[in-house]
């Protein structure tokens, strides 16, 4: 299976998942270990390590590592990487926490998930990691806002996941790496393109969806459902607007889809490094990359997500980023197109950004149907009328 698929980050998928005998020894040391709650983004953080998707990553990020990717997007041993992985914790709390000693890792109910061998504590630099990665000290942006919430010590070592977090309704729709790997093997796909996003599907991702499936075997509709802005559309939303067109306007055969756990950061070009590399770790060989790749505001430009590869050897990231340009419908050519194929006036085009979707959706207005499948329209409208009313009513 190897010659046939892309190899991991790394050259070997990690699997952090503990099981047997290992995991009941575990489970009857958790009682004796020092207890740690982990925010959302860490039981995400988690999870993504232990299922092999942050491969080579074995646990939470050690000093060298930290240092590394802030200076040069890479891990110490050269590998590229853009994002620290890290566990923070209180300076208050962080003698709780012996070096050398098994941590009991939990989520905010203190239900037990995993263990951390603690290897390393360090202090870091918020306003640095804030400047470097998201490239701004901005607290407004989401990021790092979250950032400087965090606690000024870090931990790391190693970890071992006991307990899967449950993902309730979107638990159908979940594939592991080691599980796409499989399937895309046995459906024979030699190239495989993989397409995240994180707000409702409409025609400008449907067009460049099927543009980039001309080119390869298959695609995977990789919706992201890890912690979002709280004005970013609910993900059983987005997976109902998904699942309203797939069996009507894609084929069946040359299409998966399977959510993504991650939790979104919004570090724009840094970020698409880091999803391109998951996906990569889930056997995709191509990635889209369109306009404001993992952006928020105005904080980055356009096409800086796409920008950002040119910083790599194409061999070093392995999958290859699909660039495309912001896709919008044409009166005058009748069609989706892109700056790069229509010759028309502006007055010509339709966009709708996020913003105006969201406001025609409140006052009741219908979403055009160059903009947006019906089926798709129709979710959106029920969603946004039921919503309106609990609203009304509160």
């Amino acid at each position: 299976m190897k010659k046939h698929l892309i190899e991991p980050h790394g050259g070997e998928l990690v699997n952090r998942i503990c099981d047997g005998k290992v995991r009941e020894y575990l489970l009857e040391q958790v009682p004796s270990m020092a207890r740690l709650h982990l925010s959302n983004r860490e039981v995400s953080d988690l999870e993504m390590i232990a299922i092999g998707a942050f491969s080579p990553l074995e646990g939470f990020m050690g000093k060298n590592d930290y240092q590394s990717v802030l200076a040069d997007k890479r891990l110490a041993n050269g590998l590229p990487w853009t994002i620290p992985i890290t566990l923070a914790v209180d300076k208050a709390d962080e003698k709780r926490f012996a070096l050398d000693k098994d941590v009991a890792l939990c989520n905010s109910d203190d239900q037990l998930l995993g263990v951390l061998h603690l290897e390393e504590k360090y202090d870091y630099d918020k306003e640095k990691e804030a400047q470097l990665v998201y490239l701004t000290n901005d607290a407004a942006h989401p990021g790092v806002a979250a950032l400087y919430s965090r606690g000024d010590v870090l931990l790391a070592g190693k970890i071992a996941l006991l307990n899967r977090p449950s993902h309730g309704d979107v638990e159908e729709f979940l594939l592991d790496p080691k599980e796409t790997r499989l399937l895309f093997y046995y459906k024979g796909w030699r190239t495989v393109v993989a397409f995240q996003t994180r707000n409702p599907i409409h025609r400008a991702h449907e067009y460049i969806q099927k543009c980039a499936l001309e080119i390869v075997d298959g695609l995977l509709l990789h919706p992201l459902v890890g912690e979002t802005k709280k004005d970013d559309i609910p993900t059983d939303i987005r997976l109902k607007c998904y699942q309203a067109i797939l069996s009507e306007y894609y084929p069946k055969e040359r299409t998966v889809m399977s959510v993504f756990l991650a939790s979104m950061r919004y570090a724009g070009p840094r970020e698409a490094i880091l999803h391109a590399i998951a996906r990569k770790n889930y056997g995709c060989t191509h990635f889209i990359i369109g306009r404001d790749h993992a952006g928020v505001s105005d904080y980055y430009g356009t096409y800086d997500a796409q920008l950002i590869f040119d910083e790599f050897e194409p061999d070093e990231i392995g999958i290859t980023p699909l660039k495309f340009e912001h896709a919008f419908y044409c009166k005058k050519c009748v069609q989706m197109v892109s700056k790069k194929t229509c010759p028309h006036d502006e007055r010509e085009h339709l966009f709708l950004s996020g913003t105006k979707v969201r406001q025609m959706l409140k006052a009741g207005e219908e979403l055009p149907a160059e903009f947006t499948r019906a089926e798709v329209a129709k979710v959106l409208e029920e969603w946004m009328s039921e919503r309106n009313s609990e609203l009304s009513h509160a």
